[in-house]
């Protein structure tokens, strides 16, 4: 009985270490990954998102497993207007890391345009238990509050039927 408090005291020591001990930084890119993910991001910036696209992809045939790439990538798809091409992205990189603030919030910006606002508001609550009130849950919130994407028809899209007529 008198080891108890003893006991409990160290086995809560050996457990938190050893998740410290087991939870690793992110590992570095390869430097040709991370080339290609600065010119991806230039890409983007200027507007070009398919060549971006074209850029992040390479990045991730480099670096299969990287989180990093992976939100990039799905950044430029949603910025296309791909949104559940990006969610897909956006979820391959929280099964990699389950905690990345981008991710979650990207995926909550895709879900707004695409209208799952619910869907969206979960991911909100999320961040706010991670993160408090960061750039991410601010950048969420207006996506949310902003609504879903307009549907947009071109003229070539709707075309007028033939009417035929009898003799």
């Amino acid at each position: 009985m008198r080891y108890t408090p003893v006991a409990l005291a160290l086995s809560l020591v050996v457990a938190v270490s050893s998740s410290v001990l087991h939870s690793s930084p992110t590992p570095a890119l390869d430097p040709r990954a991370a080339a290609l993910v600065a010119q991806g991001r230039e890409e983007m910036a200027a507007g070009r998102h398919d060549a971006a696209i074209d850029a992040f992809e390479a990045a991730l045939t480099l670096e299969p497993g990287s989180a990093e790439v992976l939100v990039n990538l799905a950044t430029a798809t949603r910025r296309t207007g791909l949104q559940g091409r990006a969610i897909h992205y956006y979820r391959q990189a929280l099964e990699i890391e389950p905690r990345n603030v981008s991710a979650i919030a990207g995926e909550g910006v895709a879900l707004a345009e695409k209208g799952a606002t619910e869907k969206a508001n979960r991911n909100l609550a999320r961040l706010k238990s991670l993160c408090g009130g960061c750039a991410e849950s601010q950048q969420l919130a207006t996506a949310i509050a902003r609504g879903p994407t307009p549907k947009m028809v071109s003229a070539a899209s709707v075309k007028p039927k033939p009417l035929v007529s009898g003799n």
